[in-house]
């Protein structure tokens, strides 16, 4: 982040603008929304300040700005229509460890002057650090949409029953539970609904009510998809949200990973060929261990759950246990990376039913089915079937594919750093050899292959600088 973000007390704080003009005053109207005492330094004021200094709404201060008594100030907002001197006034602020916010130029000052959507007590602020003001306006309009008045309502009811809360429940993870079940449900709708007796009586019988069970948790197999955080499911990304752990694997991207609740603890348990963090039975046992402690686990895969992500292992062993559970299926990687890379799996010309294979077995073979592979008027998506390159091409050919098919091979699927490799059963290896893939690739071996340079729309390669998953970088040179 290029600024932390945070919210000021300035409740009956002396806060100094400099500066009399429009600017200033919409400076003015935020500071005041906040309940600061605001005085104006300037020789003159624009219209709408002097009606408020007039009735005495702010303190005016009829002069050119000098340094002599800014150190009284809580904060400080540098509004001239001078650079030259709006940097002088940052300079000075910053000797008496004074936020400061220079207008139009966020590199002068100490701070930024976020959009705010404002449902108070809810405030949400939206910042670009400075880069587009204009995106930031557009993001705020977006947002005023999705979050409705009732909010500032529901903080409000939130802020005069949160002592009572935490009297009755010593544990915060109770806590967090209580406020879970009121801010999504019934209490909720009531307060959107304008019924606010209601909303109290309900949210007074659920205090009253309410046991948080500790004997037993809930796990939640959640599919994080291929690497684009936009391809998460609605569900998925509430129950992250609510996880008190994530058990999480080494394919999971990581913008998808840092959409969980950052309170949240975190158990790395990836595997790579060969090198295992933690076992399967391992990882199993551990989720029901997690839930048994009360704690609601996400288990948050790459891709989907239930394709070659082992989430039938994981849920029988929870079964077994008794031990609560839900799945939420995520797009799998073939059906991400052949989209993003331009590559219908099926199509009526080319194929007419595709398969999944995982490139190699639990007992580390792969002894496939290559009769059934070999038949004409399919797609064969290979899963982790990198290393195994040239034994797939060896079956394949060996039974009756010509060496001519189309192959491609596409590595780290739909995010920025995504690359696509095709050639044919014959050449691939020596692409390969020249570009170098490393996991996760995947392989996908048919005619409709031949379309990728037709149908391409995902353009993450040339250059890979950014990408739908890759935030702009402060000082990124953005070639076309």
């Amino acid at each position: 982040m290029d600024f932390l973000p945070i919210f000021l007390n300035v409740r009956s704080r002396p806060c100094a603008i400099i500066g009399g003009g429009e600017v200033a005053a919409r400076k003015c109207r935020l500071l005041r929304d906040a309940g600061a005492r605001v005085h104006v330094i300037a020789p003159r004021l624009c219209q709408e300040l002097k009606q408020q200094a007039e009735n005495r709404e702010i303190v005016h201060h009829e002069k050119e700005y000098d340094s002599s008594g800014l150190g009284s100030y809580a904060l400080v907002i540098a509004a001239t229509d001078k650079p030259e001197v709006n940097q002088r006034i940052a300079d000075d602020a910053k000797r008496e460890n004074i936020p400061v916010n220079v207008v139009d130029d966020p590199d002068a000052g100490s701070f930024i002057m976020p959009s705010v959507i404002d449902r108070s007590p809810v405030v949400a602020a939206v910042s670009t650090g400075g880069a587009s003001p204009v995106l930031a306006r557009l993001i705020r309009a977006r947002l005023e949409s999705l979050i409705p008045a009732g909010y500032g309502r529901l903080g409000e009811l939130t802020a005069r029953y949160r002592d009572r809360v935490k009297a009755a429940f010593a544990n915060a993870d109770d806590r967090r539970r209580f406020w879970d079940r009121i801010l999504q449900g019934s209490v909720a709708e009531r307060v959107f609904s304008g019924h606010m007796e209601e909303a109290e009586a309900v949210l007074e019988k659920e205090l009253e009510s309410f046991s948080p069970s500790r004997g037993m948790g809930e796990v939640y197999l959640v599919g994080g998809g291929p690497g684009d955080p936009d391809l998460l499911t609605f569900r998925a990304l509430r129950l992250m949200q609510q996880a008190d752990v994530v058990v999480y694997d080494r394919l999971v991207a990581k913008p998808v990973l840092e959409m969980v609740r950052r309170e949240a603890e975190r158990i790395y348990v990836g595997k790579e060929r060969d090198r295992h963090a933690m076992r399967q039975e391992e990882i199993n046992e551990l989720l029901a261990k997690l839930a048994r402690e009360g704690k609601r686990v996400v288990r948050l895969k790459g891709g989907d759950p239930f394709i070659f992500g082992r989430g039938g292992e994981e849920i029988d062993t929870l079964a077994e246990q008794g031990v609560p559970f839900q799945v939420i299926p995520g797009i799998t990687a073939a059906s991400g990376c052949a989209t993003y890379s331009g590559i219908p799996l099926t199509h009526r010309d080319y194929a007419q039913s595709v398969t999944f294979v995982t490139g190699h077995l639990k007992d580390g073979t792969m002894n496939l089915n290559w009769h059934q592979l070999a038949q004409p008027h399919q797609t064969i998506v290979f899963y982790m079937g990198l290393m195994g390159l040239p034994v797939i091409i060896e079956k394949l050919v060996e039974h009756g594919v010509s060496p001519q098919m189309p192959i491609a091979l596409v590595q780290q699927g739909t995010t920025h750093l995504q690359r696509v490799f095709t050639g044919t059963l014959e050449n691939i290896l020596e692409v390969v050899e020249r570009e170098k893939p490393k996991p996760p690739t995947l392989i996908i071996v048919g005619e409709v292959v031949q379309l990728h340079e037709k149908l391409s729309w995902y353009k993450g390669e040339k250059p890979a600088y950014q990408g739908a998953t890759s935030p702009v970088q402060p000082g990124t040179e953005l070639k076309p």
